[in-house]
């Protein structure tokens, strides 16, 4: 679409078998579509869980230019200096500022600057503040510094997502969900402003339940018993939505659901 940036987002990436995926296709897709920036959520990309340096790189060399976590983001030691260290890497802006890392970014693409926010949701997660106190404070303390804002609500609840969402739908361009790894069909301009979807799905196995194989999320609910779960086999499906925003007044014009899977040419 002419004078517009593409954004394509992607949902949270199922182990380091998603993240091959990524490493052979991502940059196909991005030629296809002509996408001028990624984000991808990173957050369980790591074997077995969370996100380390090894894994996050992986992603960067696949095509990412931005990485947005969750809640399993400190999940191994390992990463935390990483976080602190790489700009590009968002932890929740809400969780308590002792911890490492920083959830908001500006990152500067094909001479645009745009403002990453990442926020978790506080139903059924343990979060530090308010998913809209941190997201007004970081708007404040970037207000004069980027073209346009992003917004990565990692949250259970589909409704605390569109809450969030329209609350900052005058303030904010896209703002997409994370974390329950189902694509959601709700793609929308929420108020003619604000470019959303509850959830963008996930980068995983679509023989599984949410990425994990099948028998060990049965047996666990099943039997109220401990269960490992790992990453599921099989063949691998991204799943996102591309976001298109007028360069003229960076405002979205466009938002639709993506799933791709197999060899991208």
């Amino acid at each position: 679409m002419k004078n517009t940036f593409r954004i394509l987002a992607l949902g949270d990436v199922c182990g380091p078998r998603a993240s091959e995926y990524l490493e052979k296709n991502l940059w196909a897709v991005r030629k296809k579509y002509g996408i001028n920036m990624v984000i991808v959520n990173g957050e369980n990309c790591a074997e077995p869980n969370g996100i380390d340096k090894t894994s996050a790189k992986a992603l960067f060399d696949s095509g990412a230019d931005v990485i947005t976590t969750g809640n399993h983001v400190f999940r191994k030691a390992s990463v935390f200096s990483y976080l602190d260290d790489t700009e590009s890497i968002l932890r929740p802006l809400n969780f308590p500022s002792e911890c490492p890392g920083h959830g908001d970014a500006i990152i500067k693409i094909d001479g645009y600057k745009i403002l990453v926010l990442n926020v978790m949701g506080q139903a059924y997660l343990d979060v530090g503040e308010s998913p809209f106190e941190a997201v007004e404070k970081a708007l404040k303390r970037n207000e004069g510094l980027y073209d346009f804002c992003v917004l990565d609500i990692h949250a259970e609840a589909t409704g605390e997502k569109k809450a969030i969402a329209y609350n900052f739908s005058d303030k904010i361009a896209v703002a997409f969900g994370t974390h329950t790894h189902v694509q959601t069909n709700d793609a929308d301009i929420l108020n003619g402003t604000c470019a959303y979807v509850t959830d963008l799905g996930m980068c995983g196995a679509l023989d599984s339940i949410l990425g994990v194989k099948k028998e060990a999320v049965i047996y666990k609910l099943k039997t109220k018993m401990l269960s490992k779960f790992d990453f599921a086999e099989g063949e691998i499906e991204a799943q996102g939505a591309i976001f298109d925003i007028e360069t003229n007044n960076f405002k979205p014009v466009g938002c639709e659901l993506i799933k791709f899977k197999g060899e991208i040419k």
